[in-house]
């Protein structure tokens, strides 16, 4: 089986596949409060569509581990199906989804039926009123309630993502992890990207990681763990004196970043295949598997492309400064919602 290496050893088997571009809430540090532009939905993806592409990922290509994003993959109502449709010829394959939470309460029984082995949760605030503030919508405790039903389906370890934005929440981090311990989740702090759709990014309001961890060493010691792996993420036991209260990560793509040992590849919801979350370009899959394209010609357009990832998102050529990234970084064109997790 050929693998979907690049010219820098790297092997991709961790699939990023989202599944649609739409989104219930309008968080700040993502999309506009209005007049936000959905992709056609003629170019969105179908159910078979987007199985058939797993399949060639797992089968020929060696992809270990998908999971499924959006937008938010909830708005899609046969996720179920689309579920279904991937997990049942591979139970081999970790299957995972990454959500806002809003619905999960309904659905958690119906998709860990239907192959979902665990969830994402994003979730940036312990508080209901920062919630509204963030997201622009009511939801906070529904979002708890998802947490509790995922848990109860046996969706787990259940981590939850969060992304600190100054003078919002940025005050909460010792809160977000009392939290998640109450709650046993796993903590996720996500260094803001620069890659919403409003494009507003700005070095000075960035909290890295070098400050999430000093807020939490205030009130906990820190215990780095040694089994990172490719996981984009650090992850700490968090010490209250010789007690260990809950794990913790950090994904530091801005100002720690681990390019070196990235192992996903990602395929957009209207089926453009990107070898980097920062790629300036994409591989067309959708257009030539709608015109007749067979699983072997699908395939090496996926292993051309991977092949051609650059070394890194561009962070690492000059460094992270004052003004930002350093050394020939540039935003993507693509917002968050429409490239996908």
């Amino acid at each position: 089986m050929p693998a979907l290496v690049d010219r820098f050893g790297r092997v991709a088997t961790d699939l990023r596949l989202s599944v649609t571009d739409v989104c219930n809430l309008r968080c700040s540090y993502c999309l506009p409060a209005t007049d936000v532009h959905w992709l056609p939905r003629s170019t969105i993806l179908a159910a078979d569509e987007l199985a058939r592409l797993a399949h060639i990922g797992i089968s020929r290509l060696g992809i270990t581990k998908i999971r499924l994003t959006g937008g938010e993959p909830l708005t899609r109502p046969d996720l179920e199906q689309v579920v279904a449709a991937i997990a049942g010829p591979h139970p081999q394959v970790e299957l995972a989804l990454t959500t806002n939470g809003i619905g999960l309460a309904e659905r958690a029984p119906a998709l860990a039926e239907a192959g979902i082995q665990r969830v994402n949760i994003s979730l940036d605030t312990a508080h209901a009123e920062t919630y509204r503030t963030m997201t622009r919508r009511e939801g906070h405790e529904r979002v708890l309630d998802g947490i509790r039903a995922a848990a109860a389906a046996g969706l787990g370890p259940i981590k939850v993502n969060t992304v600190l934005l100054k003078g919002l929440n940025d005050h909460e981090v010792v809160d977000l992890v009392e939290m998640c311990a109450a709650l046993g989740t796993e903590l996720r702090f996500i260094e803001q990207m620069p890659i919403g759709a409003t494009r507003d990014w700005a070095a000075e309001n960035l909290i890295t990681a070098a400050d999430i961890r000093a807020q939490i060493e205030q009130r906990y010691r820190l215990v780095p763990r040694a089994d990172r792996g490719a996981s984009p993420a650090q992850r700490w036991e968090v010490m209250d004196g010789e007690q260990r209260l809950t794990t913790v990560g950090i994904i530091a793509s801005v100002t720690e970043p681990f390019c070196g040992a990235c192992d996903r590849t990602r395929i957009s919801a209207d089926g453009q295949l990107r070898s980097c979350l920062f790629s300036q370009g994409e591989t067309d899959l959708r257009t030539p598997m709608r015109e007749g394209a067979d699983d072997e010609q699908l395939a090496q357009l996926w292993l051309d492309a991977m092949w051609a990832k650059p070394r890194a998102h561009g962070s690492d050529a000059g460094g992270f400064g004052p003004a930002g990234f350093e050394g020939g970084f540039t935003q993507p064109e693509r917002p968050m919602n429409a490239i996908g997790g």
